[in-house]
């Protein structure tokens, strides 16, 4: 979207990043309680954003990484070694997305190359 084009309010829908949701209804979200988000806040598995007023707001993306930590912790995992496995295996997943990626640019550059 161009910078002259205003955005519609229903684009943040889609933004997996958006901090729509309060800390309430995140923790409602993923069966967990306020005091579960605090804590993996206090751990650094996620930073939420705060609103105007001071409250944390949790995104679509941060509530998937919150729900594993939670899945961890339910199974009997520490909060604090729940969320560096959580860290890791969202590491772990990037590196293998940028792998593939570079692979697709290698065999796209490998392709033109034999032309």
């Amino acid at each position: 979207m161009s910078p002259e084009t205003p955005s519609h309010p229903t684009d943040r829908l889609d933004d997996d990043d958006f901090p729509a949701y309060t800390m309430g209804r995140a923790a409602e979200m993923i069966g967990a309680t306020p005091g579960f988000l605090r804590a993996i806040g206090e751990a650094r598995l996620i930073t939420p954003l705060r609103s105007d007023g001071g409250h944390r707001r949790y995104s679509r993306y941060q509530l998937r990484i919150a729900a594993r930590a939670r899945e961890l912790v339910d199974a009997g995992t520490p909060i604090d070694a729940a969320c560096r496995i959580v860290i890791l295996e969202d590491q772990l997943e990037e590196a293998r997305r940028l792998n593939d990626e570079m692979r697709r640019q290698r065999g796209d550059a490998d392709e033109h190359a034999s032309s």
